[in-house]
């Protein structure tokens, strides 16, 4: 509104200008930008932009879309040329994003802030989803803020990969976009996320209640940890649960808890009960924090850089595409031909659980960086001819369930400042997973010297 109000306070100002006024003010700017002028245009390098290199040049007409600037490109060329683009495109547009919808306030601590200015910061962003303050929530924010180990920064840098994508089915399901902060209570948006009772991947589906939502779950596939399919079983889940209870902080509980957990509460609460507030005495434990840690979690994410929290570079390729595969392929049937580590792959493709595409009767998702994509399609039927090479292990039934089983382990000594989240991200598994191995109640429950195992399937 404030943004609004001057741009009209402008434009009055500009229509009461008399005819003399308008060529004075205008001949003013026109002397400045003179003066400002420089005698030539700085170099612009190709490692600047990720699209062109151009020569300097005195002054003359910018270059216009369409023109030689771009002609001639090959796809190879364009094939790098466009994910350095598009990977400076999003590292910008995530600071403008922080920079135009942030509040001004000078960086600070938790606990050097009064409760207004959290308060106030909450009603800022204006929401469909309630955003209240209170001791519960302000406890959250802390832990986001105040975490020794960077979480807020990790999930920062991951949400530049994960949220374009989350928002986008967010969007097209009609739900609220700040939704996009409940795989951040889920799973830390990890993925391969797996929870003690067996809840994987972004959202965290069971087994069961993944199935019931269309997701493919079998010994070689696990969409619920299919960054697209999972979000949009969610988003049916929480439609759902909003058409249900009528109220977005009494489906997000349901989300955790299940709609009769929830129903149960309300019926304890009595009949003027409407929101999670009316009935947080009487849920179960874990959902009492689960809609405080997702409120603390929206203002950490928006309201990092008033708290000075830096966010680490996105562990995955921004600028990715998808192919389709209609054959059964290995990982390493591409790694091995295009320069595209199996690693990459498989934390782009991380459904798969034995790095195997098992397109024998339908069409699967490949997703590939985008500068990899025109070396894999020249190089298509080189990697397809690769199948007896790195399938033949898995033609048989038992090799199959073998793979499946195998676990490698290894052993971890932990050093001066580690974490579990710094030691869970530095060898590929996810920090339950480290707490159950090494059976640890609390995240915060290791010590120096101490010996953790590793296991990896």
């Amino acid at each position: 509104m404030k943004i609004l109000s001057c741009l009209a306070v402008a434009a009055a100002a500009m229509m009461t200008l008399t005819p003399a006024t308008a060529a004075d003010a205008s001949k003013k700017r026109d002397r400045k930008r003179a003066k400002k002028a420089p005698e030539q245009v700085d170099t612009v390098t190709m490692q600047q932009t990720g699209i062109a290199a151009v020569e300097p040049v005195s002054q003359s007409p910018a270059p216009v879309y369409g023109s030689d600037t771009l002609a001639g490109r090959t796809a190879s060329e364009l094939g790098v040329l466009i994910p350095e683009w598009y990977d400076k495109r999003m590292a910008i547009s995530l600071d403008e994003y922080f920079d135009r919808y942030l509040s001004p306030d000078a960086p600070s601590a938790v606990a050097a802030l009064p409760d207004s200015v959290y308060e106030r910061r909450l009603k800022e962003l204006v929401s469909p989803v309630q955003l209240p303050y209170n001791p519960e929530i302000k406890g959250y924010i802390t832990r986001y803020i105040d975490g020794k180990d960077n979480l807020m920064g990790r999930i920062i840098g991951l949400s530049q990969y994960y949220f374009p994508m989350i928002e986008q089915e967010l969007i097209l399901a009609g739900i609220p976009v700040e939704l996009r902060m409940l795989p951040v209570i889920e799973s830390a948006l990890s993925a391969n996320a797996v929870s003690r009772v067996g809840a994987v991947g972004l959202w965290q589906f069971m087994p069961a209640t993944g199935k019931m939502y269309g997701l493919e779950i079998n010994s070689l596939v696990d969409e619920r940890r299919d960054p697209i399919a999972s979000t949009r079983a969610a988003c049916r889940f929480l439609k759902e649960l909003y058409d249900l209870f009528g109220d977005w902080t009494l489906a997000i509980a349901a989300y955790n808890c299940g709609p009769g957990k929830v129903n149960q509460a309300l019926a304890r609460a009595g009949d003027n009960s409407r929101t999670f507030w009316d009935i947080y005495d009487f849920l179960p434990r874990e959902t009492r924090g689960y809609v405080p840690a997702f409120i603390a979690a929206t203002y950490a994410y928006t309201y990092h850089r008033n708290h000075d929290v830096q966010p680490e570079p996105a562990p995955v390729p921004l600028a990715v595409d998808t192919l389709r595969v209609d054959r059964v392929m290995h990982f390493e049937q591409i790694a091995s031909t295009i320069d595209c580590p199996a690693e990459t792959i498989r934390a782009l493709n991380p459904q798969y659980r034995l790095d195997i595409i098992p397109a024998a009767q339908r069409n699967y998702t490949l997703v590939l960086p985008q500068r990899a994509i025109p070396e894999y399609i020249s190089r298509e039927t080189e990697i397809f001819a690769k199948d007896s090479l790195y399938l033949k292990e898995y033609i048989n039934p038992a090799n199959l369930d073998k793979k499946r089983r195998e676990v490698t382990s290894r052993t971890y000594k932990v050093k001066r400042g580690d974490t579990l989240g710094s030691i869970a991200k530095k060898h590929g598994v996810s920090v339950n997973a480290l707490m159950r191995t090494n059976k640890i109640k609390s995240a915060n429950m290791i010590r120096e010297g101490q010996v953790l195992r590793i296991e990896k399937r």
